[in-house]
């Protein structure tokens, strides 16, 4: 029996104890009508005139806000959109004059000015589609402003990214087909037929660098399979990039019914501890026909082991096609691996005619950095860069130790290697000139060098060289570096901020230098589409030799690829068995994809 003061909430009303009803507004009208059971106590004429009065009141109120809400949430919205941006380098702007705020190369106002008005390739090449609220993701549309891309996306690879963004929307968060796939991993029950809606999710967990490439590879998959890609919400994806699918979320639901960030190495839910169980091949699933289960989780961390490797072949494909929810950990870019399951290679043919652009094409697509990070990389590009006549991006990735601890220096044979590499390959004038020699060159070149680095050393120690010393030709070298952070902070929100506007950065620069075995890097060439001179690793504190070399494409790297022939059943140099997937200059063993043309 209900306390004399309790209330029960039922749909649109409240009910008071003891039976006295009073409805409150539903969506299909204002009922503000008072309806009475059980004992009924007349009222005084004057107090039933002040309670139509006061109900009057009630019902305007409402009906006022009801029309005035929608209105003030659009006006909040927009605030929110146009608001201030974050500034999130710690360096400090220098003064700026009235037309400073100026895009150099077309000379309209940027941070506020809808991309619409200028006359450049929004939609890269129609990777992108109109419709999107400018202002609350202005990195979409405005990228192309500040680097052209000579690759063009192939008209089938624009098909199937349409294709692909009406399942998302389809299937996506929110909808009954997802809610229906939900359910279905909350049963447990085996599944015995298809279904329209499958999904690949991506657990994150990686630094930044890492995260673009397994994000990547984990859309192609989903392109390749027909599958909606879903990633970890609690990632900070959602502060470092915008939605890329209109009319839906890529972000997995905070109700998702799976403790996902259980699953490691060993877990029975993933697959290759189900093939090496024989929970799949002996008795269970591969037993029956038609049965699968609702989900699997698939391990492709560095660390994993044979059975997990399996997920490579075209029996196991095979068999993963039937079952709803994939879900993936992995820290590294399998893209190469995928080009050598025969049942995919037509599909990536058409998808890439120019193979070495996977990422870049879908990079650009999936990853659009959000206002605070997009206010930062264009407002430092202008005012440091865009003045130059050419700019050099050197990405300075440190694998040296001192002691038991990894540090970034300073050490004098990394900064030789770079300063190396820079003068030999003539992206920077050698240092050494008169000022007489200089001065007749009559040279009033000037080269801005975008240098990240964790440290500020190396920079410091370049920008000292270049102002101290005349250069043989007379260029003038100036050296920036947005930030140094020291140490990496993969879990901190500001730091993955300001890295990944830095990547943007480097993707803006005409010519590319990186470290060997750097992710990093690789997403950093492959936004900007350019062919990097990769600086290779030293050994016990030697300069190598040579110093660096050029990439043999713009593809990153699969550090840990796996060697095993699925069809002759044992290990092979699955570097030789296409043409187009070769191992990387930096990292012996891993695979990289490759335009034929350039072998």
């Amino acid at each position: 029996m209900e306390k004399p003061s309790s209330r029960r909430w039922s749909s649109g009303a409240v009910v008071e104890a003891g039976g006295h009803e009073e409805k409150l507004p539903l969506r299909g009208g204002l009922d503000t009508e008072r309806v009475l059971h059980g004992h009924s106590h007349a009222a005084e004429p004057q107090e039933a005139g002040r309670g139509r009065h006061r109900r009057s009141c009630v019902r305007a109120g409402l009906v006022l806000c009801l029309l005035t809400l929608p209105a003030f949430v659009l006006l909040l919205h927009r605030w929110r959109a146009s608001s201030s941006p974050e500034w999130l380098f710690d360096v400090d702007l220098p003064t700026e004059d009235d037309d400073d705020d100026q895009d150099i190369k077309d000379g309209v106002f940027d941070d506020l000015s809808p991309s619409a008005q200028i006359d450049y390739d929004r939609l890269l090449g129609g990777l992108l589609i109109e419709g999107f609220d400018e202002r609350s993701c202005r990195s979409r549309y405005q990228f192309a402003r500040y680097h052209k891309s000579e690759r063009i996306p192939s008209p089938y690879l624009i098909e199937r990214l349409r294709r692909q963004e009406a399942l998302q929307k389809k299937c996506g968060p929110g909808t009954k087909s997802y809610r229906s796939a939900a359910e279905q991993i909350r049963s447990g029950q085996s599944i015995n037929s298809t279904t329209d809606c499958n999904y690949v999710f991506l657990i994150i967990h990686a630094g930044l660098g890492n995260r673009m490439l397994e994000i990547t590879s984990a859309f192609l998959y989903a392109l390749l399979t027909d599958r909606i890609l879903l990633v970890d919400r609690y990632k900070e994806i959602a502060d470092i990039f915008c939605e890329p699918f209109p009319g839906t979320s890529w972000l997995i639901p905070s109700d998702f019914p799976l403790s996902y960030d259980e699953f490691t190495l060993g877990s029975p839910e993933s697959y290759g501890s189900m093939l090496q169980n024989n929970v799949i091949s002996g008795n269970r699933y591969r037993s029956l026909a038609s049965a699968k289960p609702p989900y699997v989780y698939l391990h492709l961390d560095g660390n994993y082991g044979f059975h997990d490797k399996l997920f490579y072949c075209e029996d196991d494909q095979q068999f993963l096609k039937g079952v709803p929810w994939l879900i993936i950990r992995t820290d590294m870019y399998f893209v190469p691996s995928l080009f050598l399951i025969p049942s995919y290679q037509e599909e990536l043919s058409k998808l890439f005619p120019e193979k070495e652009t996977v990422f870049h094409h879908l990079g650009r697509y999936l990853f659009h950095p959000t206002n605070d990070i997009w206010y930062s990389v264009t407002k430092y590009y202008r005012t440091y860069l865009a003045k130059a006549d050419k700019i050099v991006g050197i990405q300075i990735r440190i694998y040296e130790k001192k002691g038991i601890l990894q540090r970034n220096g300073p050490f004098p044979h990394i900064l030789e290697q770079i300063l190396s590499c820079s003068q030999n390959e003539k992206l920077l004038p050698e240092i050494g000139g008169t000022y007489k020699a200089a001065t007749a060159a009559g040279n009033n070149r000037t080269i801005a060098v975008l240098a990240t680095s964790l440290s500020s050393w190396y920079s410091d120690e370049i920008r000292k060289r270049y102002s101290e010393h005349q250069t043989v030709d007379g260029t003038t070298v100036k050296v920036y570096q947005p930030s140094h952070e020291e140490y990496q902070k993969s879990r901190n929100r500001k730091h993955n901020m300001k890295a990944l506007a830095e990547i943007y950065l480097l993707s803006m620069t005409d010519e590319l230098i990186t470290s060997g075995f750097s992710t990093f890097g690789y997403a950093a060439q492959g936004l900007a589409g350019l062919t990097p001179w990769i600086m290779y690793r030293s050994v016990n504190h030697v300069v190598p030799d040579p110093v660096c070399g050029r990439a043999m494409s713009i593809e990153p790297c699969f550090h840990q690829a796996p060697f095993y022939d699925c069809k002759a059943k044992r290990d092979t140099d699955l570097g030789k068995v296409v043409p187009y997937v070769k191992h990387c200059e930096d990292v012996s063993w891993g695979l990289k994809i490759v335009n034929r043309t350039r072998l």
